[in-house]
């Protein structure tokens, strides 16, 4: 098998048999319940594998010594000036909500977007 046929992925990824797994099928599944996911009995043990796997390389990454690495805050450098943080007047509350597509009590009146349990 030439190198350029491997996938990526599995080259990354070596299955090993779980016997201290990092997270474990109820916790898949509470995440998947989250996420309004519905796996199946195979997706999940996969899918345990698999967070397993990352969660085991993560755990590898906290052997590193970083005492030397100064703490970053992005990633890449940020050269963005910055306004400086000088208290201003605020908008005027009447004219800011005649401009709302529906208000209510005062404030702006949106859609309900999460389903509240009885």
């Amino acid at each position: 098998m030439r190198w350029e046929s491997v996938p990526v992925w599995r080259i990354c990824y070596v299955r090993r048999p779980m016997a201290d797994p990092k997270i474990t099928l109820e916790q898949v599944l509470h995440v998947a319940k989250l996420a309004r996911l519905t796996l199946s009995d195979e997706e999940a043990r996969q899918m345990q594998e698999q967070l397993d796997a990352i969660l085991g390389y993560m755990e590898g990454l906290d052997e590193l010594d970083v005492s030397e690495v100064p703490p970053t805050f992005h990633s890449i450098p940020m050269d963005a000036p910055l306004r400086p943080d000088v208290p201003e007047r605020c908008s005027d509350r009447a004219e800011t909500l005649a401009q709302a597509p529906a208000t209510e009590a005062g404030g702006y009146a949106v859609p309900l977007v999460l389903e509240v349990d009885p």
